[in-house]
């Protein structure tokens, strides 16, 4: 069996020195016109632009203003998502939030 392992090209982005509390993150879901933000191993993306989240709901399982770290090993794609034209990175989650 051959195990092909993917880089993580999170490493090679360049992250805002914001910190973003758990409340702002719940508070950037998409409605009322705010900015949708979902959070992957610590860091926070802003997906509103992305077709994918038009609906404040990604393949009908994953709403914005949430940490999505647990639920990549399970989605169709991999890290490389956040590297699409429509996510920008806004910063990191502020520790023990």
């Amino acid at each position: 069996m051959i195990l092909y392992i993917l880089p993580c090209i999170i490493w090679h982005m360049n992250i805002p020195d914001r910190i973003i509390s758990e409340l702002e993150l719940r508070k950037n879901n998409g409605e009322r016109g705010t900015r949708k933000y979902i959070v992957y191993q610590g860091i926070v993306y802003d997906v509103t632009d992305c077709p994918k989240w038009r609906t404040d709901l990604h393949e009908q399982l994953h709403f914005p203003g949430q940490d999505l770290t647990s639920e990549l090993p399970d989605a169709p794609h991999h890290e490389e998502v956040f590297n699409h034209d429509c996510v920008t990175i806004v910063g990191r989650i502020k520790e023990g939030s």
